[in-house]
């Protein structure tokens, strides 16, 4: 029912009311009379009433004679007879009284019928999702911006100037579309951005409407699917056709993975036909639109290697823009964004911050931003100091401080001892990835130590010597609980899976052993969430050659595990020395660190001393749920 309608027909209900009311007491003010009971009593007795009618308490009838106020009508309470009868002999004036029929009768029957119409115009707005109606439910709910309060441009997105400068030239064709016909050149239909999730993507579609300044429809994919059959179709047709109405216009549907998934990916988990409907009829209205009347698509997506193939082809989304994570230039850009925002303690340069957080994104160091400001307010600063973005880095790398986590003697000692031996394998195979800080307090969920290094620049390729001082530096832990109480704990659980994934990763992915030759036994899996696409646990190989990488990996652990033991031997006095002193202190720094390395017997020559590049790592002595 249209809200109009409906509006108008509530309004005619109660003016009915109203006027059945008005009618009513109109009848009993200028027609009727109300009179006594005693002054009926005297006309009866008179003989002035001609008729009576008796309803119940109320006794209406007509004089034969008007009364002073020209009225021929009358109406009055009764009183019980006998009653009456005293009062009369007494001489005195009386009246009954009772409740009003018409009103009880009235609200018997408006009551219920105004409980039932509030009912079902709640119910309808639930099921229309406050918009009109039940039939509403297949209308699009993209928010439209335009860009006075869009108030984003290509000014506040940093870090990300290749993707920008692919979007810059959207926006002159939404500016300027007759330039761009000139040579028979058309515009992209699609623009699909891909990376991580924090870096940035949906902040580059806004800046892209801002920059534009045109309508700006924005729409999550999972806002199509809805409970009714039907609904998702229906709302991807309602949306372009509302952004054909406001064109040039920019449409963008952020986690395009909800919506675009692979149809008949996972045939036995059964089929989503709704949702390939929805899909089925995104890939019809981008056929159907022609980018030359100033209408884009803009979709984002972390999980491009689930999306259907149909929607990637050229005539589609013709474009793919990627939106990485930012090396340490555009970290450098992005925090200055977001310094901005805070009082910084002079002298602080950004560069000194970007160098702690290789592999953060964008969202990321918008975090560490604030965490750092949460520290400087929690001690009472005056400004945001280095040593606030330090102890936010390992706030967020390591986890929160557990200090009311209290370990027997026995425990610290072990983990003291495991964290050094992670500590001294690091600084001993030197290479481009410090040691910051260890400690013994323990940290996040399950972590009784922790061991943080960071690289001192950006790196993009590891090679077979520096992934194995990885898997070294990852077993030194372990091989100092050995040297030193000879006996396992479960402290290095985590540090195991690690490095295991390491050494299988080099073995099937890689081609790093010489035994199995230059061959990758398991496809690389292109993703950008962490913990999705895992290599598959069985792999498409015979048995004989599952049994050689099974122990080819072992023999990379152990070779691994016995280097680090080697290392901590030569230098046992040294590891028991240190142990005691972070014993004591439970934290020790890059300053105090650096002494102990100076004193460490180097492994021999010829060995490998590069360390792993990989940002943020840490090393955690504790077991890991």
């Amino acid at each position: 029912m249209d809200k109009t309608l409906r509006f108008h027909l509530i309004y005619f209900f109660f003016a009915l009311i109203a006027l059945l009311l008005m009618r009513d007491v109109w009848q009993q003010v200028e027609q009727v009379e109300t009179i006594d009971y005693s002054v009926f009593q005297s006309y009866l007795e008179s003989g002035e009433i001609e008729e009576v009618t008796v309803k119940g308490q109320y006794l209406t009838g007509i004089l034969r004679q008007p009364t002073e106020s020209g009225r021929t009508q009358f109406v009055t309470t009764r009183v019980e007879p006998a009653l009456a009868d005293e009062l009369l002999k007494s001489g005195v004036r009386f009246r009954g009284t009772a409740d009003n029929p018409w009103v009880r009768e009235v609200l018997s029957w408006i009551v219920p019928i105004s409980l039932l119409v509030l009912f079902w115009s709640f119910l309808l707005r639930r099921m229309g999702q406050g918009q009109s109606g039940l039939m509403a439910i297949g209308r699009s709910k993209a928010k439209v911006y335009v860009e006075s309060n869009t108030r984003v441009s290509f000014e506040d997105v940093a870090g990300v100037d290749e993707a920008k400068e692919e979007l810059r030239e959207i926006v002159t064709f939404l500016k300027q579309p007759a330039g761009y016909g000139k040579l028979g050149a058309r515009i992209p239909k699609g623009i699909l951005l891909v990376g991580p999730p924090g870096t940035g993507k949906t902040l580059l579609a806004r800046a892209l409407a801002g920059e534009a300044q045109v309508p700006f429809f924005s729409i999550s994919g999972s806002e199509f699917v809805e409970l009714f059959v039907g609904v998702g179709a229906a709302r991807v047709r309602d949306l372009f056709e509302q952004a054909r109405k406001s064109a040039p216009a920019i449409i963008f549907i952020d986690e395009l993975d909800a919506l675009g998934r692979a149809r008949g990916a996972f045939p036995g988990a059964g089929g989503h036909d709704e949702r390939e409907q929805t899909l089925n009829q995104l890939l019809a209205e981008m056929d159907g639109f022609d980018p030359s009347g100033g209408l884009v698509l803009v979709a984002a997506t972390n999980r491009p290697e689930i999306l259907d193939p149909a929607l990637l082809r050229a005539g589609r989304f013709d474009r793919q823009i990627l939106v990485d994570r930012p090396d340490k230039r555009g970290r450098v850009q992005i925090l200055q964004v977001h310094l901005k925002k805070i009082r910084l303690a002079s002298g602080l340069d950004p560069e000194q911050i970007a160098s702690l957080t290789t592999g953060f994104s964008g969202a990321d160091l918008a975090n560490l931003v604030n965490e750092a400001a949460l520290f400087a307010t929690r001690r009472g600063a005056e400004a945001v100091t280095m040593d606030d973005f330090t102890a936010a880095v390992e706030r967020i790398v390591a986890g929160l401080e557990k200090r009311n986590r209290l370990l027997n003697p026995r425990e610290r000692e072990i983990v003291a001892h495991h964290e050094m031996g992670h500590a001294f394998i690091a600084l001993g195979l030197g290479g481009s990835e410090r040691v910051h800080k260890v400690s013994i307090i323990p940290r996040g969920v399950g972590a009784l130590g922790y061991t943080i290094q960071r690289p001192t620049e950006d790196r993009f390729l590891m090679s077979r010597g520096e992934l194995e001082n990885k898997i070294a530096v990852l077993l030194g832990g372990r091989a100092a609980e050995v040297l030193i109480f000879n006996e396992l704990s479960t402290g290095a659980a985590d540090d195991l899976v690690k490095a295991t994934d390491i050494a299988r990763n080099m073995v099937i992915r890689y081609g790093m052993d010489t035994a199995l030759g230059h061959v990758a036994y398991a496809a690389e899996q292109p993703r950008f969430l962490e913990g999705t696409g895992e290599m598959p646990t069985r792999l498409p190989v015979s048995e004989q050659t599952a049994e050689r990488i099974d122990e080819a990996v072992q023999r990379i652990m152990a070779q691994s595990f016995e280097r680090a033991s080697a290392f901590l031997q030569r230098n046992r006095s040294l590891l028991e020395a240190a142990a005691q002193e972070l014993l004591r202190r439970e934290t020790l720094d890059e300053a105090h660190l650096s002494e102990w390395a100076r004193q460490l017997v180097r492994a021999e020559p010829g060995v490998a001393t590069a360390s792993s590049p990989l940002a943020g790592s840490m090393q955690a002595g504790g077991e890991r749920s």
